[in-house]
């Protein structure tokens, strides 16, 4: 038994939180939200008023945050875990944030005596429930080999994509691709269309020629083809537009501080910003088809 201190415990920190609870882990969990208190209580987490308090005494501490400045402030901020908790203590934060944050946070746990994992997930709400997530995962070899047990009960593919911050790089360059892919496949369903090509056709050429994807296979934009497809739910989210807003924006970020070139990823980062200040970032990524269609 590992005893756990979980800091966000949200739509996808709880699933996890949970998950290491029927492991049989001790978890002490924290959110600022009520209702997820009340749900993690519901699943055996033992809650606590404060991230810090979660913190102290834990042999391993995992985040599940919004965005790099909430990092920022729960590790290196006043109070912040990385002051209190105790030497040797394994940090893992799940979260997805912009690559720099990521490596600050690291070094300073790194100064500090602590390992730390930034460890961000792929697979959604129901990967979480499952236990089926993906983990991409920046740290040291030492580092990720003690992580790896704990990753391995909230995850099924845990793969080490190199040293510190390498884990939110591997995510942000992967959701680029699927932004600009799922874009790519609403242009082209929506021009077959309009030119009197029936969709399933399409679906039925393109799914074994050279336009097949894993986008197209899984989330076709399109109701009635794909039976795992939100559209045939009314493009309720299995991945949220505003989730891919948010990730293709710390992609062009990522891309400004390195001096890349992602014109395709800058292009795809603008219609879902469009897509989402309309009102529609609770939809699923998919239902950007919708701003391709006018609708």
């Amino acid at each position: 038994m590992t005893d756990i201190g979980f800091i966000g415990l949200g739509n996808m920190g709880g699933p996890m939180a949970r998950n290491l609870v029927k492991a049989g882990h001790r978890v002490r969990g924290f959110d600022l939200a009520p209702d997820a208190i009340a749900t993690a209580k519901d699943n055996g987490i033992e809650t606590v008023a404060s991230a810090t308090e979660a913190a102290q005494g834990a042999e391993v501490v995992i985040s599940m945050l919004p965005a790099g400045q909430h990092v920022r402030a729960v590790y290196t901020g006043p109070d912040g875990v990385i002051g209190l908790a105790k030497k040797g203590t394994l940090l893992i934060d799940c979260s997805t944030i912009d690559v720099a944050s990521a490596r600050a946070v690291q070094e300073a746990a790194a100064a500090a005596g602590m390992e730390m994992l930034d460890a961000p997930v792929s697979g959604g709400v129901a990967g979480a429930d499952a236990g089926t997530l993906t983990f991409m995962v920046g740290g040291t070899d030492g580092a990720f080999g003690h992580g790896k047990p704990l990753l391995e009960v909230m995850g099924r593919t845990i793969v080490h994509a190199g040293g510190p911050g390498n884990g939110q790089a591997a995510k942000v360059c992967n959701n680029m691709i699927l932004g600009i892919t799922m874009i790519g496949i609403s242009e082209a369903f929506t021009l077959a269309d309009k030119l009197g090509l029936d969709q399933g056709k399409l679906f039925e050429i393109s799914s074994k020629a050279s336009g097949s994807c894993w986008a197209m296979l899984n989330h076709l934009p399109v109701p009635g083809i794909v039976e795992a497809s939100a559209a045939n739910r009314d493009y309720k989210p299995g991945f949220a537009a505003a989730m891919m807003h948010k990730d293709l924006k710390l992609s062009q970020e990522a891309a400004a501080q390195a001096g890349v070139a992602t014109p395709m990823g800058a292009e795809a980062a603008a219609l879902y910003t469009m897509f989402v200040n309309a009102g529609n970032g609770g939809l699923d990524y998919s239902a950007i088809i919708k701003l391709i269609r006018g609708t």
